[in-house]
């Protein structure tokens, strides 16, 4: 008997739509996570219909060039920080489960670049907080 292997290739990320598949299944990991779930359950309450576009269009700028996302993503998390310490562990929980979520969606240039995007933003972001502890 023969087996049949079928290499499926993961495509990269190319669109406003992988962008948005990305951050919708990073989420549904997030959430659940034993580690960083309890920021988006019990620390704060996200509005999903707002945060998913927001993130999304986030995202979308900086792997795509879109012009869209508004705002200052250190805000919301020096606000969490205030009501939960942000620490290294769950930046690092964090990295995990995008690289995850990447890896198990797509696979190229831009979804290795969304991964060191999303290492060093976490990074700056736990420095920062770090910071304004001392």
């Amino acid at each position: 008997m023969h087996e049949i292997y079928y290499n499926i290739m993961k495509k990269d990320i190319s669109h406003k739509q992988d962008i948005d598949t990305l951050i919708r299944n990073f989420y549904s990991k997030a959430r659940i996570d034993e580690k960083i779930g309890k920021f988006f359950n019990e620390v704060i309450e996200i509005n999903w219909n707002l945060h998913i576009p927001k993130i999304v269009d986030f995202w979308d700028s900086i792997l795509l060039g879109d012009t869209k996302y508004e705002g200052n993503p250190m805000t919301p998390h020096f606000i969490l920080n205030e009501k939960e310490p942000l620490l290294t562990e769950h930046f690092n929980q964090w990295i995990l489960l995008f690289n995850e979520t990447v890896d198990e969606n797509f696979s190229g240039e831009i979804a290795e670049d969304a991964k060191r995007r999303a290492k060093t933003i976490a990074n700056l972001m736990d420095y920062k907080i770090k910071e304004m502890r001392k």
